[in-house]
């Protein structure tokens, strides 16, 4: 069992990318009994099937404007470090082979502080799928597939006062950070690093494309991040080509 990752949001040794420490899923929690996503969560997904890049012509893009121009996601980035970094004593590695470590390879992806990221995770709901990113190492990149399991929930850690995450000013009665239960789905079948999506970043600004506007670069410091559907199917399309 690896150890339980912790995450701090404050100025840290980064990457290139200057990106926002990453928070990891720590061991998963365990709902109640009588809990409506207890079904959801039984599910172990370790089919390493590809998911379509192209879907049906009945699914709609859910990334579109509701009211009150509300702008509604159906996919995600998430950013975790995979290789070891002690904060207060603690070890807050966690690679997607450490999800997949975990029982039922499922997470609850605690630890977020910061409130654009938080809301984003509000914002999921179940069944919707994330890269699996890895952050703040020699080669940062997409690693895998994991899916939303469990909706937004309080975040146990921000009351622990033994926990990297605890935050003084939350108060039980009106806790001020959320977190959501991923579980893993699969491996890319090659790893997508960012000096590649960066490539075609900067591509698709010149001449147009799918990653033209894509928050990796528009919001890098964002730990939880937001993808259009066309991101998605274009990051996905890329584990058939060769790397760049």
């Amino acid at each position: 069992m690896p150890p339980k990752r912790k995450r701090v949001e404050r100025s840290a040794k980064l990457n290139t990318e200057q990106e926002e420490p990453a928070a990891k899923p720590a061991k998963k929690e365990p709902l109640p009994d009588d809990s409506p996503e207890d079904a959801a969560k039984e599910t172990s997904l370790r089919s390493r099937k590809k998911p379509a890049a192209k879907t049906s012509g009945k699914e709609t893009d859910k990334s579109k404007a509701a009211p009150g121009d509300k702008v509604l996601h159906s996919y995600w980035l998430m950013k975790s470090e995979p290789e070891s970094r002690i904060e207060n004593g603690v070890d807050v590695k966690f690679g997607i082979e450490d999800l997949k470590a975990q029982p039922k390879q499922t997470g609850c992806w605690d630890g977020v502080r910061n409130y654009q990221a938080r809301n984003f995770m509000r914002d999921m709901k179940v069944g919707q799928l994330a890269f699996f990113y890895h952050s703040n190492c020699k080669e940062p990149g997409i690693a895998g597939l994991m899916k939303i399991v469990r909706d937004a929930y309080v975040d146990h850690t921000q009351f622990d006062k033994n926990d990297v995450h605890y935050d003084r000013s939350s108060k039980e009665d009106n806790p001020k950070w959320s977190m959501v239960d991923v579980q893993f789905v699969r491996m890319m079948e090659r790893f997508i690093p960012l000096a590649e999506l960066k490539k075609y970043h900067h591509e698709h600004k010149s001449k147009g494309g799918p990653l033209k506007h894509m928050a990796l670069f528009t919001r890098a410091r964002l730990s939880v991040q937001p993808l259009t559907k066309d991101e998605f199917d274009f990051v996905l399309s890329l584990e058939d080509k060769k790397p760049l």
